[in-house]
């Protein structure tokens, strides 16, 4: 087992270094939240003062954190130069490609490994340990990450060089956020043709209609699984944070000069709904803006 050091106890982050504990390895978890970081060491993660303490003895280090620019702050300030020579680095944040890009440069530079490998999943998947893992990096930094990666995940796929990770976690949630999109749309017509939510479930989950929003999320109460629509759409994935990965995915499509006009109509939608002030509420609380709900 591993000395691991675990930095960004969030939402995602703490489920994650508590599975960490599960398996055996030793977390050395910090947060800037007391109550985050009391968590982790109730779920069998040691406590650390700070990131650099956190990291001090780790051969491995994880990071969870919101955005680019923290992840190359913490990098810079607390990671290279305090982790052990040769320490494998796995940054699992969302970011942009070329923050990616550039914090694994200097790691390498440094002799540390690291990969980008950034999660699909949600919060519960992360508590699970259900998490999906696309990761970018060199062969050997892949095959290194790969057994931590998948004691806290289901899947643990190599996109390719350092970047490929992001690159897919971002065309990956575009397609999630226009698709999620689309099924409130379906829903709300199909109840304003008077038909039954249920049974068009029933009908559309297996025709071809059929996506992961509908059968596996449904934004409808009361239809299909167990779905933060059950919960008044609290919990699950912020609709801030699809709006974070939707300008991501815009940002990137102008750099690469691709047509996203169905991404680019998501973010929109995403924007107005977080202006509405559900940014908090999960993504499929979509459903609500379209229905005139949003903000209530």
């Amino acid at each position: 087992m591993a000395t691991i050091g675990f930095i960004g106890l969030g939402n995602m982050g703490g489920g994650m270094a508590a599975n960490l504990a599960k398996a055996g390895h030793a977390v050395h978890a910090f947060d800037l939240s007391a109550d985050a970081v009391a968590r982790a060491q109730d779920a069998g993660c040691t406590p650390a003062a700070s990131a650099r303490e956190a990291v001090a003895q780790a051969k491995i280090v994880v990071t969870m954190l919101p955005a680019g620019r923290h992840v190359r702050a913490v990098y810079e300030a607390d990671v290279f130069g305090a982790a052990p020579d040769g320490a494998l680095l796995i940054d699992c944040s969302t970011i942009d490609g070329a923050s990616a890009i550039a914090v694994a440069s200097a790691a390498t530079d440094r002799g540390y490994l690291m990969v980008d490998a950034p999660v699909s999943g949600g919060i519960a998947a992360a508590n699970a340990g259900t998490l999906t893992f696309m990761v970018g990096g060199a062969a050997d930094a892949f095959a290194a990450a790969e057994p931590i990666l998948a004691a806290m995940g289901k899947a643990v796929i190599h996109a390719g060089a350092v970047g490929a990770g992001q690159a897919a976690k971002i065309c990956n949630n575009m397609l999630l956020g226009a698709t999620m999109v689309a099924t409130c749309e379906a829903f709300l017509l199909a109840e304003k043709l008077g038909l039954d939510l249920a049974t068009f479930y029933a009908i559309s989950s297996q025709a071809s209609g059929q996506s992961w929003s509908m059968t596996s999320y449904c934004p409808v109460p009361g239809v299909g699984p167990e779905t933060p629509a059950d919960r008044g759409y609290e919990g699950g994935f912020a609709s801030a944070l699809m709006l974070k990965d939707l300008k991501l995915a815009i940002e990137a499509a102008q750099g690469a000069d691709a047509s996203v006009p169905m991404g680019a109509t998501a973010g929109a939608l995403y924007q107005a709904l977080a202006n509405a002030g559900d940014g908090g509420r999960d993504f499929s609380a979509m459903i609500r803006f379209l229905d005139g709900k949003a903000g209530r």
